[in-house]
């Protein structure tokens, strides 16, 4: 992509956020299971691909640029909670019990991390921007990402993510 078509980093995760915010709200109005499934499977797509880049480029410029690291920890723990509801709902259907308390649970957790990346005071999205981060650069590199990761996860692929915040403690079997 050109530079001055690729958006800057925060405008691109903003965007994101609008998109999946919209398809939560069309899933909540859902009544018939095949729409369910579909729209549960798009939010699934776009949360994997925005978690994704966000770890792998935007995260790691900001801790880089002394982003509050109690912040960013919070924001990577809020991912890992995020997938394992994510491969939780990729691997059910509407009809199994919890499957829209599942989507709802996702939805709640994604509104908060929203709230914490971008509305609420002192957020990482205004942290960035004062520590100076080359938003036009992260752009750049999140849109490439973004472009084949979504080519991966639409062909199928769909391995189980990490979840790195949570390998530091066992559940009980």
């Amino acid at each position: 992509m050109p530079r001055n078509t690729t958006p800057n980093a925060i405008a691109m995760l903003k965007a994101d956020h609008r998109k999946v915010e919209g398809l939560f709200a069309k899933f909540e109005k859902a009544k018939d299971a095949d729409r369910k499934k579909a729209l549960a499977g798009e939010i699934c797509l776009e949360l994997r691909v925005h978690a994704t880049i966000e770890e792998d480029v935007f995260y790691p410029a900001c801790r880089e640029a002394g982003v509050d690291e109690d912040l960013m920890n919070e924001a990577n723990v809020e991912h890992d909670s995020a997938k394992v509801l994510i491969t939780e709902i990729e691997n059910s259907e509407p009809g199994d019990e919890f499957y829209d308390a599942k989507v709802k649970v996702l939805s709640e957790q994604i509104k908060h991390h929203v709230k914490e990346e971008e509305k609420k005071q002192g957020n990482i999205f205004t942290k960035a921007r004062k520590a100076g981060l080359d938003l036009e650069d992260l752009g750049q590199r999140m849109a490439a990402e973004k472009e084949e990761l979504l080519a991966k996860l639409e062909a199928g692929s769909r391995p189980k993510p990490a979840t790195p915040s949570f390998q530091s403690t066992r559940l009980a079997a």
